[in-house]
């Protein structure tokens, strides 16, 4: 099976990327995130483990203006599958989740995850209603994606097999009030503003 490295399939995603919102799942797409460079429209999910979808989904309902894209891991998803199905009928089409698929839990000693075991993630958004899914085994594959999030109407989500390695830790900043108040305050001055009537309330 062909796969490209993790951090590479990152790069190509947010290379460019202009106002486009990241919410980066706990573990390995955090640490890639921060690789790629830190930025103020990334949003870091220390724990919360199967959330980040559901967490990208309120934001991408928040901000339709703008692209949201959710980068997670296969161990992640699996945990939060019935998100898929809420999104699918939600179907904002702003929001493309990205899986990071190595087949593996590479946060507590590299199990295997269902994936391995011949669980289609794509099949599954499929079945719940998404817009779009793909299946991506290489960096040229990646650079459609990427030019899918911006151009394609989602819900969509592709999954990306990644080779399972250990990479050197690239951490985000730790502080969560931090980050809420930073990615708050960004999309206030530089991404459009949170929506008229919301400011109260946020």
């Amino acid at each position: 099976m062909t796969a490209c490295s993790r951090r590479d399939a990152v790069g190509y995603l947010l290379n460019d990327r202009d106002h486009l919102l990241v919410v980066a799942g706990l573990g390995a797409p955090a640490w890639d995130c921060a690789a790629v460079g830190d930025h103020e429209h990334n949003f870091y999910l220390w724990g919360g483990m199967g959330s980040a979808a559901m967490v990208g989904l309120g934001l991408a309902l928040a901000q339709p203006s703008h692209s949201v894209l959710v980068i997670t891991g296969d161990g992640e998803m699996l945990m939060g599958l019935s998100s898929l199905a809420t999104i699918a009928v939600a179907a904002p089409r702003n929001l493309t989740i990205v899986v990071l698929d190595n087949e593996r839990y590479g946060e507590t000693g590299m199990q295997q995850t269902h994936t391995a075991y011949g669980c289609d993630l794509t099949k599954i958004a499929d079945g719940a209603g998404f817009a779009w899914t793909a299946l991506v085994r290489d960096l040229a594959e990646i650079e459609e994606v990427g030019q899918t999030l911006y151009k394609q109407e989602g819900p969509g989500l592709a999954v990306v097999k990644v080779t399972a390695e250990e990479l050197p830790l690239v951490l985000p900043p730790r502080d969560g009030a931090l980050l809420k108040d930073r990615f708050r305050k960004a999309l206030l001055i530089g991404a459009g503003g949170i929506g008229p009537g919301n400011e109260s309330s946020r």
